[in-house]
């Protein structure tokens, strides 16, 4: 059967050699259009053959689950497959030809006609739920990466060289930790980088943070268990929490991050605390030494797991980094998670979990019942891109680009006056803004949307504690002029909305 190709191509002010350049890369590259007739699932029932044929595929036509224009199995493939003589199903397909619900293709098939009546097909409707992720965010918008052409070519390298010579493990089911070299260069790494004790067997890879908080925390407790938050808290990690049947204990969050001490008077009976301490989300804190010593002797006293989201660690502009809490452990309390969404892109959906060496087994009892292992093809690229030294080039370049974000977003917001105050933080891709109780933060962040700028209001971060209002503001991601636009225009409408400009004088 002859194939139908797309042989159009647009030539501009090309070279006789560059046409015939491209030309041979469409001549290499040319597709057909699918064929998934052989796939379509006829299903007759009892009664004369050619009759329940004919009926089934009708069926399948005016429910609009076979298209206008789709191709039709051959009756070769049916008659081989539903076990039925070749003639009942040419007479079948006779009959849909003369009603006009198929036509016939010389040389190609038969097909479903342009015109056929239809029926309301018995399948649940599916609900767009309307948000636009095609468009460009909005300036301010939290989670962008920050995208850098020079890792761009290179990773686009590295996955080129790792589908010229796969490994023999490419073709088959492999490890449901993860590849065994990208989870040693996760291990080098943060052993370099972050203190972290560990060798690769601990290692898991998972597809980010609340996939690996989901995982380990379904292998690690059970159903009812408290677990502590921080208040304010990361919305998304207290809904994984939830959803896997644990309860959540909001523990307020000060100047030296969670306060373990009061932790322990709401709800000391804990087993487990999920904290962000080297950059709190949303406040931004930095969990200090007395804290994170005093939490590790919680963790030891109540035999409880600390689960140690080391966010937006790589991306601190002064002053020395504090390590992180799992080096710290000498008691094997700490599960650190951690993810290249942030420092690379999200699209990756590659982050790892590093494990006290009893929560192994079962987590990966836990794996084999959920997704079985990550994909092989971004782990081999993302080991090279760790273990060649490209990954520590990247991290310097982007920092030094977050950061000149960042001093351009505070630029622009400007000193606030009594209307809001601001500080650049030492770390991190986002920043408070901080407003006077009288101020409705999300209606800000209407305002602010309908302007062309991405925030989150801060007072829906908090689940107990006496809630504060302000606008969180992300910097990642966008270029250091738009960022200072958007401030100026942000400064502008927290003025107009303020409750003091709009009482008057």
């Amino acid at each position: 059967m002859p194939h139908l190709v797309f042989m159009s191509l647009l030539v501009h002010q090309c070279t006789p050699q560059l046409v015939q350049k491209r030309s041979n890369q469409m001549q290499k590259s040319k597709t057909n259009f699918p064929d998934l007739s052989a796939l379509i699932p006829v299903m007759p029932e009892p009664g004369k053959r050619s009759r329940a044929l004919y009926t089934a595929i009708r069926r399948l036509i005016e429910t609009g689950q076979l298209p206008a224009g789709a191709k039709l199995p051959t009756t070769r493939d049916l008659a081989r497959r539903l076990g039925l003589s070749r003639g009942a199903a040419v007479d079948a397909y006779e009959v849909l030809i003369a009603e006009g619900f198929a036509e016939a293709r010389v040389g190609a098939g038969t097909f479903v006609a342009a015109e056929v009546p239809q029926l309301k097909a018995d399948v649940p409707e599916i609900v767009d739920d309307g948000a636009d992720y095609s468009g460009p965010p909005h300036p301010c918008t939290l989670g962008i990466a920050i995208a850098d052409e020079r890792t761009r070519r290179v990773f686009r390298q590295l996955l080129h060289r790792r589908l010229e010579r796969p490994q023999p493990n490419f073709y088959s089911y492999g490890d449901p930790r993860g590849e065994h070299e990208l989870r040693q260069a996760i291990a080098d790494y943060a052993r370099v980088a972050r203190g972290v004790r560990c060798h690769p067997g601990q290692v898991v890879v998972t597809s980010g943070i609340r996939h690996g908080l989901d995982l380990v925390m379904r292998a690690a407790l059970h159903p009812g268990d408290a677990v502590w938050v921080e208040d304010p808290c990361y919305l998304s990690a207290q809904a994984t929490i939830t959803g896997v049947g644990l309860r959540t204990v909001p523990v307020p969050v000060d100047r030296e991050g969670i306060d373990v001490a009061a932790g322990e008077v709401i709800g000391g009976k804990a087993k487990a605390v999920y904290c962000t301490p080297s950059h709190q989300f949303p406040l931004g804190v930095t969990l200090t030494m007395r804290r994170r010593l005093a939490l590790i002797d919680w963790a030891k006293r109540n035999d409880a797991w600390i689960f140690e989201d080391d966010y937006d660690s790589e991306f601190r502009f002064s002053g020395p980094p504090l390590a992180s809490i799992q080096g710290m452990d000498d008691a094997g309390r700490v599960i650190y998670l951690g993810s290249f969404s942030k420092v690379l892109f999200p699209g990756l959906r590659i982050g790892y979990a590093i494990l006290p060496e009893p929560l192994v087994e079962p987590v990966l009892a836990q794996r084999q019942q959920m997704d079985r292992q990550p994909p092989s093809l971004p782990q081999g690229a993302i080991a090279d891109l760790l273990n060649e030294g490209h990954f520590a080039a990247h991290l310097r370049r982007v920092r030094k680009r977050a950061e000149a974000c960042r001093d351009a977003l505070v630029d622009g917001l400007g000193a606030g006056g009594n209307s809001f105050s601001v500080a650049a933080p030492e770390q991190g891709l986002h920043l408070i803004v901080s407003l006077a109780d009288e101020f409705d933060d999300e209606k800000l962040v209407t305002a602010a949307a309908e302007a062309g700028i991405g925030a989150l209001p801060l007072s829906t971060h908090y689940l107990a504690a006496p809630i504060r209002k302000g606008l969180v503001l992300g910097y990642s991601g966008f270029e250091p002029e738009d960022l200072r636009r958007a401030g100026k225009k942000l400064a502008g409408i927290v003025h107009d909305l303020s409750p003091a400009t709009a009482d008057g004088p």
